[in-house]
């Protein structure tokens, strides 16, 4: 009997043991902790990490210089984007509408850089995935905190110039998963940008050269992108192979390019035209549309029914045969005619941060030119515009082809037409401002009012080429550098 007792008492305590345990492992209800391999590629299928209803690259399409307004569709709408536009000194007066400012990146900096860490640093221990599976899980995740970085960069530290990349600051930036991390460090800015490029040269090594689909970066994404870092950095000897093997595994691997000579023919695919939204079928129209994508990152970009309008220097950059003129009405965003012939950009509700093949054909032609293949960059150049007028209008005028600086000023113009309104204008700037070749470039902003009077607005260089960080980031690290 006392034998029994004993075995008794023994069952139940091992019993308890083994409750306690399993109580442990527990995951709390509506929770899931990342164990499997599949759990960490789950999480770069997060439609976070590739669409953003807001923020985006919004505050860049505000500030790029390829932008006017107008004022009674404009003023009094939204204060933040006001400031923007006005380029001021202090953008964010409080904490409503941080995250706008705070999140320039899509999902924002803290949450994606957590993400790509938390991946870079578990998912080789996850369970019941290969050594294959694991390896990739990894690479994207570092081409993913690379762009992150890179991205956001590009708002709050200076444009890269490598007389003064070691001394200015750098973006604080943290390699641990752990959303409770305050103790940044800005560094310099040189430093930021070799982790980014440390990041993208393992993510090249490991990627495969094929993925499900272009929201998830794959080989050529990772080279498109340390090729568009390098070409930041003014080494186009770097960047040059690796935006030419972008471009030939992009296409290989069915992305191409729209041919607007066909897309715009009354059975095109970008018709039929709406009078108030534009051509139906324009990828602005389709945030699922990808075929012209490396790999994709798009925002909702509403700029264009708030009263934002192509400057005039801009829309003048257009020839009448230019099929991207389709893309606009000269109507205002009541459907009322412009009194001035101003236009806005009206079939972009979708704009596209990632890399997209237009961009890879002009970095390309930017590259050559640079290294002065001018016959090179010609090519490059007229093979895109055939895609977006009458091959016969494509041609590069002859005296801009063999000038090397009038042909990478013409190219910095097709830019403009090709993203014009879409946030890319603010990195062409930036880049500019430290170019010899437009030394003394100034940038302006004209806000139209209904009288006819013009205000103009100057950008403050070199400061204002750089955001102060928004209060929720001041409030948190207080120690952070600000910029001036």
């Amino acid at each position: 009997m006392k034998n029994l007792k004993i075995l008794i008492i023994l069952f139940a305590t091992l019993c308890l043991l083994s409750c306690k345990k399993s109580f442990l492992e527990v995951v709390p209800q509506g929770r899931k902790l990342a164990t499997t391999t599949e759990d960490y590629a789950k999480m770069l299928n997060s439609p976070k990490l590739y669409f953003t209803p807001f923020a985006g690259w919004i505050p860049a399409v505000y500030m790029g210089d390829e932008v006017a307004a107008e004022a009674s569709y404009f003023l009094n709408m939204n204060p933040i984007r006001e400031r923007l536009f006005k380029w001021a000194d202090t953008v964010e007066m409080g904490y409503a509408g941080a995250d706008v400012i705070q999140n320039p990146s899509g999902l924002g900096y803290s949450d994606m850089m957590y993400i790509a860490n938390k991946i870079i640093k578990e998912v080789m221990s996850s369970d019941e995935g290969t050594q294959e599976q694991k390896t990739a899980l990894r690479a994207e995740a570092l081409a993913t905190r690379a762009w992150t970085l890179f991205n956001i960069s590009n708002f709050y530290c200076k444009p890269y110039n490598s007389a003064t990349a070691a001394t200015d600051m750098g973006m604080p930036f943290s390699t641990v998963a752990d959303i409770t991390f305050k103790d940044f460090k800005r560094g310099t800015l040189r430093e930021t940008y070799d982790f980014i490029v440390s990041d993208l040269t393992q993510a090249i090594e490991l990627l495969p050269s094929r993925l499900s689909h272009p929201v998830r970066f794959n080989k050529a994404g990772a080279m498109g992108l340390l090729g568009k870092v390098y070409v930041y950095m003014g080494d186009y000897a770097k960047a040059l192979p690796l935006l030419e093997l972008t471009l030939t595994e992009s296409l290989s691997n069915g992305q191409s390019l729209y041919n607007y000579n066909q897309t715009f023919q009354p059975d095109g695919t970008f018709q039929p035209t709406d009078p108030i939204s534009g051509p139906g079928g324009f990828p602005g129209q389709n945030f699922t549309d990808v075929r012209e994508s490396v790999f994709s990152k798009i925002f909702a970009n509403t700029a264009a029914h708030e009263g934002l309008i192509l400057a005039p220097w801009a829309q003048a950059l257009y020839q009448p045969s230019d099929l991207r003129l389709l893309l606009y009405t000269d109507q205002n965003p009541d459907f009322s005619p412009n009194a001035n012939g101003h236009v806005r950009k009206y079939a972009t509700f979708y704009s596209r941060m990632g890399l997209q093949l237009p961009e890879v054909y002009l970095l390309i032609a930017e590259c050559k030119a640079r290294l002065n293949d001018l016959s090179g960059a010609v090519s490059a150049l007229q093979n895109f515009r055939s895609n977006r007028m009458p091959s016969a209008d494509a041609t590069v005028p002859l005296l801009i082809a063999s000038n090397r600086t009038g042909l990478i000023k013409f190219i910095f113009d097709e830019r403009v037409r090709e993203f014009a309104m879409e946030g890319m204008r603010w990195f062409d700037m930036r880049r500019q401002s430290v170019d010899p070749l437009f030394a003394g470039i100034q940038f302006q902003h004209l806000l139209f009012d209904d009288i006819g009077s013009i205000t103009e607005y100057t950008l403050n260089q070199p400061n204002r080429l750089v955001l102060k960080w928004p209060l929720l980031i001041t409030s948190m690290s207080p120690n952070l550098p600000d910029n001036p």
